[in-house]
């Protein structure tokens, strides 16, 4: 097998200082907890950006300023979320984009989330397909239902996406599909021809899961957007904890972890110039 792929999603639009106290909100703290979990393990990190005063923002300066920060202490394949919170319009959402990162996030359809919706208009998702392949930008394809990789296999087929997609496998976010090794076989099979995918569980189905992805040749998304707990009833000291245990089991199975360098090789990405 590839070595494995580990994806630190550090922050997310959710969590609070409240739930989690070690939560990274400022850019300088963003940057401190990458840098623990490249050290960890980590070749991706997945941002969102917050305000001072903890809320959502996909404003560009703020990730402008994050990315800087992260690119001052490591190196590492920096993948922004075009998800931001819910409620924010299409424009909001797209304009880390522009700033030409490695990656972006690429949510396939719409979800119930919780008590919300996660709309995703086919409409505005093909704009943001074609904006993040005029910028250089690998989509990962967020996929939280069944039906959102046949969405992807069509327009693999309309030249919208390139073939070889990287995926995301979302399993337990409320109102989506369950986070279940059934359910995480299912979609597997599903996948397009030659596509690289990541799993990231919800809760405490993150450690399963992943360490059913390093056994399947997947790839492992960890971190507080995720999951703030290390195990039932205790909080994790860290996004680096977390990454340190999948890294940890990896090895245990003989299956390297890859470098920032090795996982643009697997992904087929060129290394970004700093922005």
């Amino acid at each position: 097998m590839e070595k494995l792929i580990i994806t630190a999603a550090l922050t997310g639009a959710e969590v609070t200082r409240e739930q989690q106290p070690a939560l990274p909100v400022m850019p300088d703290e963003i940057a401190a907890a990458a840098e623990a979990c490249v050290r960890a393990g980590a070749s991706i990190v997945h941002l969102h950006a917050r305000r001072p005063d903890g809320t959502p923002t996909q404003d560009k300066a703020v990730y402008r300023e994050i990315i800087a920060a992260i690119r001052a202490r490591c190196d590492v394949i920096i993948q922004v979320s075009t998800g931001g919170a819910v409620g924010m319009t299409p424009a909001e959402r797209l304009a880390p984009v522009t700033l030409a990162p490695e990656m972006a996030t690429l949510s396939m359809g719409s979800v119930n989330f919780g008590s919300d919706v996660f709309l995703n208009h086919p409409a505005d998702m093909t704009v943001f397909a074609r904006t993040m392949r005029e910028h250089g930008v690998k989509p990962e394809l967020e996929i939280f239902d069944s039906g959102m990789l046949t969405t992807a296999e069509r327009w693999i087929k309309q030249g919208l996406l390139d073939p070889a997609v990287h995926v995301d496998l979302v399993l337990g976010v409320p109102g989506a599909m369950a986070a279940t090794p059934e359910s995480l076989m299912f979609l597997r099979a599903q996948l397009p021809a030659g596509a690289t995918w990541t799993v990231a569980g919800i809760g405490p189905a993150q450690l399963p899961l992943g360490a059913m992805a390093i056994l399947l040749g997947g790839h492992v998304r960890v971190g507080f957007e995720d999951n703030i707990f290390f195990r039932k009833g205790e909080l994790a000291v860290s996004n680096a904890q977390l990454v340190a245990r999948i890294a940890r089991i990896s090895h245990e199975m003989e299956r390297p972890v890859a470098t920032p360098d090795e996982a643009r090789a697997i992904l087929g990405l060129a290394r970004r110039l700093n922005h």
